[in-house]
C-alpha cells in the first residue's frame, strides 16, 4: 500500500524555485545598491529604508488578518521587497509619515485591492512612488547631496538631479555640451556621485544585483537588455539629429531610475509578460515611452510612469504573444 500511485491534475513539472527564495533573492541582489545607498546619503537612507519596509509588512499583515481575514503570508518576503523598492524610489530625506503613506498606497491600493501577491495588475512599489510624486511633488523632487554620513536627514543640502539640471538647462536654452561641463562626469554617474532618490545612484550597484540574479535565474536579460537597447538606440538617433538639444544615450543610461526600473521592477514576474516575445514588446514600449516623457514630458524622469503604462498592456501583449498549443489547427479562411 505504500508504493500506491498517486494522481494528481497538471502542471506535473516542479522546481526548487518558491515565491519565498525569488523574493528574497531580489531582496539579496539588492544589497549593494543599499550599501551604495548608505555610503552617500548616511542615515536618511537607513531611516527611509526601515520606515518603508516596515510599513508595507504591518499594511500587508493588518489587511490579510483583519480585513481579508485570510491567511498571512508576510513571511513570503513580497511584502519587504515592495518596501525595499518602494525606499530606493525616494529621496534619502522624506519625512517618515509621507513614507508610511507611500507604503500604505503600494500595499493596500496597488497589491491587495487586487487580492494580493500574484493577481495585482500594477507594481506596487511604482504605484506608491507614482502616488506621491503626484500627491507630494515638492518633498518627492528634493534630492539630498551625496555626503555620506555628513548627509543630514531633515536638514539635508538639496540639489537637482542630472536629469533635472539638463531638463532645466534644455528649456533655458543651453546647449547640451554646456550642460554636461556643469555635471558630473559619465565615470561618477556610473559609480553614483550624483543627486536622486536612494536606488538609482550607483550603477554599478545596480548591475551586480543584475549579474547576480541572471547567475541564479531569478530572471532573464530580455526586459532589462531591451529596455537598455532601445534607450540607446531611441535617444542615439536623437542626439544624431539635435546634438544641441539632445543628449547622449550614454548619459541616459546612467542617469536617473533607468536601470533600477529596468532590472528590478519592469522584470516583476506577476506584471510583466509571460513569453520572451512579450517581454521583448513590453520593454522596447517601456523604452520609447521613457525616452518621450525625459525628453518632451514635463518630467525630467518617465520610467515609473512608462512600466506603468505598459503594465496595463501587459495581458493584451500576453494574448498577442501567446504560444501556439500543441496540435491546435490554425483557420486561414
Amino acid at each position: 500500500m505504500s508504493k500506491l500511485l498517486n494522481v494528481s491534475p497538471s502542471p506535473h513539472v516542479a522546481g526548487s524555485y518558491s515565491v519565498q527564495k525569488i523574493m528574497y533573492g531580489v531582496v539579496f541582489a539588492l544589497m549593494p545598491t543599499l550599501a551604495a545607498s548608505v555610503y552617500f546619503f548616511g542615515f536618511g537612507a537607513i531611516i527611509v529604508t526601515l520606515v518603508s519596509v516596515i510599513s508595507c509588512v504591518l499594511f500587508e499583515f493588518l489587511i490579510q488578518k483583519y480585513i481579508l481575514k485570510s491567511e498571512v503570508k508576510i513571511y513570503d518576503g513580497s511584502a519587504v521587497l515592495t518596501g525595499l523598492i518602494l525606499a530606493f524610489n525616494l529621496p534619502s530625506n522624506l519625512p517618515v509619515w509621507i513614507i508610511i503613506l507611500g507604503a500604505f498606497f503600494a500595499i493596500a491600493v496597488g497589491k491587495m485591492s487586487f487580492g494580493g501577491l500574484g493577481q495585482n495588475v500594477f507594481n506596487p512599489a511604482i504605484a506608491g512612488r507614482v502616488f506621491l510624486l503626484i500627491s507630494f511633488p515638492v518633498q518627492m523632487t528634493s534630492w539630498p547631496k551625496p555626503m555620506g554620513f555628513a548627509t543630514k536627514y531633515v536638514d539635508a543640502i538639496t540639489g537637482a538631479t542630472p536629469l533635472g539640471k539638463m531638463k532645466e538647462g534644455i528649456m533655458n536654452s543651453q546647449s547640451v555640451s554646456d550642460i554636461m561641463m556643469q555635471l558630473p562626469s559619465q565615470i561618477d554617474n556610473f559609480l553614483g556621485y550624483m543627486g536622486g532618490s536612494m536606488g538609482e545612484v550607483s550603477a554599478i550597484a545596480l548591475l551586480l544585483g543584475f549579474a547576480y540574479m541572471l547567475l541564479r535565474k531569478i530572471i532573464t536579460w530580455h526586459i532589462p537588455v531591451t529596455i537598455f537597447a532601445t534607450v540607446f538606440v531611441f535617444q542615439g538617433v536623437l542626439n544624431i539629429v539635435d546634438s544641441a538639444t539632445y543628449a547622449p544615450p550614454v548619459f541616459h543610461l546612467l542617469t536617473g531610475g533607468l536601470m533600477l526600473g529596468a532590472i528590478f521592477m519592469a522584470t516583476d514576474m506577476v506584471t510583466s509578460p509571460m513569453t520572451h516575445k512579450g517581454m521583448v514588446i513590453y520593454s522596447i514600449g517601456i523604452g520609447v515611452i521613457t525616452v518621450l516623457i525625459r525628453n518632451f514630458g514635463a518630467y525630467p524622469e518617465g520610467i515609473s510612469f512608462a512600466i506603468l503604462i505598459m503594465n496595463a498592456i501587459v495581458p493584451i501583449i500576453n494574448k498577442y504573444a501567446k504560444p501556439k498549443r500543441f496540435g491546435e489547427v490554425i483557420n486561414n479562411g
